[in-house]
C-alpha cells in the first residue's frame, strides 16, 4: 500500500536546531511518523524532548554551536555512539542578522554563512560518509528559505546563505543519488514563529504580507510536518535535488 512507503518506523533522525518553531515542528511530525530524534542545539530542547518522548520515541540531545563548523565531526561521531546509526538528516538551524548592505559588518556576514551554508555542507558531508558506510543511503533534508529565489532587504548574509543553501542541495544531490542518498530542501514561508514575532507585531507590515498570501494565512510549524515526512520516506526515492516551497503560494503571486 501507498501508505506504507510514508512509514518511519525505526528511522534514526538527525535534525538541527529543533528546540523551537519549525525545528521542533518537523521534529514531531517525523517522531509521529515512527521516528527516533538526535537533536542538535545551542540551548536545552526540553519541551521539544518531553513532546518526541510523549510519543514513545526516544530522542537524544547533543549541544553544539554551528557557528563554528569544525565542532560538525563530533556532533556526527556523538549521534552514531547514541544510536547506533543515522538514516535521515535535518539541516535546520539558521541565523539572520539584519543592517542595510552599506553598512553590514564582516563579522555578521561570516557568522550566518558560518551557520546556514558553511556547517551545513560539511554536516551533510559527515553524514553523507556514514550513510555510505552504513550501506543503505539515505535522506539529507535542508531547509531552505523565500531568500532562496528572492532577494530580500537588509539581510544580505542571509540572502546569500541561503541561496547557498539551494545550489548545494543540487549539488550533493548530482553526486551523491548513485550512493542512494536523497538531497533535497524545503522552503518555508511567512511563518508564525518567534523569529517572525516582531514583523508580525509591525501591523502594517504584517497586512501588507497577509495580503500577498493566497493562502489567507501565515504558516505555522505543524505544516512542515507533512513535507518533511514526504521527502524523509520512501515516497520520495525518485525525488532528487528539489527545493519544495511551503509557502501558501507566496511564490506563485
Amino acid at each position: 500500500m501507498v501508505l506504507d512507503a510514508f512509514n518511519l518506523e525505526g528511522k534514526v533522525v538527525l535534525i538541527t536546531g529543533c528546540n523551537t518553531g519549525l525545528g521542533q515542528g518537523m521534529a514531531l511530525g517525523l517522531a509521529q511518523a515512527g521516528c527516533d530524534i538526535i537533536g542538535v542545539n545551542r540551548t536545552d530542547p526540553a519541551d521539544t524532548q518531553s513532546k518526541v518522548e510523549a510519543l514513545g520515541h526516544r530522542f537524544c540531545s547533543l549541544q553544539a554551536d554551528l557557528t563554528h563548523p569544525e565542532v560538525v565531526t563530533r556532533v556526527v561521531e556523538q549521534a552514531v555512539a547514541a544510536c547506533g546509526k543515522i538514516d535521515i538528516l535535518i539541516n535546520n538551524a539558521g541565523i539572520i542578522r539584519h543592517d542595510d548592505a552599506l553598512n553590514f559588518s564582516e563579522q555578521d556576514w561570516d557568522d550566518v554563512m558560518n551557520v546556514n551554508s558553511k556547517s551545513l555542507f560539511f554536516l551533510s558531508q559527515q553524514v553523507a560518509r556514514q550513510f555510505i558506510a552504513q550501506g543503505h543511503g539515505g535522506k539529507i533534508i535542508n531547509i531552505a528559505s523565500m531568500l532562496s529565489f528572492q532577494g530580500g532587504i537588509r539581510v544580505p548574509s542571509y540572502t546569500a546563505s541561503k541561496s547557498a543553501v539551494m545550489g548545494l542541495t543540487r549539488l550533493m544531490a548530482n553526486e551523491w543519488a548513485r550512493h542512494n542518498i536523497n538531497v533535497n530542501a524545503i522552503a518555508p514561508g511567512y511563518m508564525a514563529t518567534n523569529n517572525t514575532e516582531q514583523l508580525r507585531n509591525d501591523e502594517s507590515r504584517r497586512e501588507e504580507i497577509l495580503a500577498r498570501i493566497p493562502a489567507g494565512r501565515w504558516g505555522i510549524p505543524d505544516d512542515m510536518m507533512g513535507p518533511v515526512v514526504f521527502l524523509a520516506s520512501a515516497a520520495s526515492d525518485y525525488v532528487h535535488g528539489y527545493t519544495l516551497a511551503v509557502d501558501g503560494g507566496w511564490l506563485a503571486r
